[in-house]
């Protein structure tokens, strides 16, 4: 079984991070970077407004003259993911960091054979340069003992809880191959378990394979 923990829009998020007072605006991220920046993510008021990735912020600012541009927060993106892996630990030791902002856990007692070849990392829920628990803010990031009777959507509920505590927002999915895991954490709300990975992807147009799995 596999879970995967996604954070939509993460670079954005991190760039958005402690500021609550631009959630309710337009806001758009560009790659500073870039010789030409261009719109790489968006915020749900953006796109109402009619801003959209690809576009220069001169573009974004003619079609909405109140949309925040932002600028990506590597120090930031690399703090969050840190969190974000703190958290998957908490539900079981073998854990993949499979993309900025996206994180894989392999629930059982032994990693299966795709162990050792997607980077699934055996770590004990102790793990620490000194042997001390693992800690997130100065608290012990280790789910109580009896959460170990829970069902593991409710557990990944709790770490969703848990993120959003940390002003992450993260939604998650639950199924019996990784890829399954991976598209169900996309269309989550926050948490999708999936029993039949081919009954759940039959009815998804092509347009929804395309975005989750690219």
């Amino acid at each position: 079984m596999f879970a995967t923990i996604y954070l939509p829009n993460f670079y954005l998020q991190a760039a958005m991070r402690h500021q609550p007072e631009l959630r309710t605006l337009p806001v758009a991220l560009i790659e500073e970077q870039e010789n030409k920046p261009v719109i790489i993510q968006l915020n749900h008021a953006a796109e109402s407004a009619g801003v959209r990735k690809g576009m220069t912020p001169s573009q974004a600012l003619a079609r909405c003259l109140r949309v925040v541009i932002k600028t990506r927060e590597r120090a930031r993106e690399k703090s969050i993911n840190e969190i974000l892996i703190q958290h998957a630990f908490t539900l079981f030791p073998f854990v993949e960091s499979t993309a900025p902002g996206v994180c894989t856990i392999q629930f059982g007692r032994q990693p299966s054979r795709l162990s050792g070849q997607t980077g699934f990392q055996p770590v004990s829920r102790t793990d620490s340069s000194d042997g001390e628990p693992v800690t997130i803010d100065g608290q012990d990031a280790r789910l109580p003992r009896q959460a170990g009777c829970l069902s593991s959507a409710a557990k990944m509920s709790r770490v969703i809880e848990q993120l959003a505590e940390c002003e992450i927002a993260a939604q998650a999915g639950i199924a019996d191959l990784p890829d399954a895991s991976y598209l169900a954490a996309h269309l989550a709300r926050p948490v999708l378990q999936i029993d039949d990975a081919k009954k759940f992807l039959a009815p998804l147009p092509i347009e929804t394979l395309a975005i989750a799995l690219s």
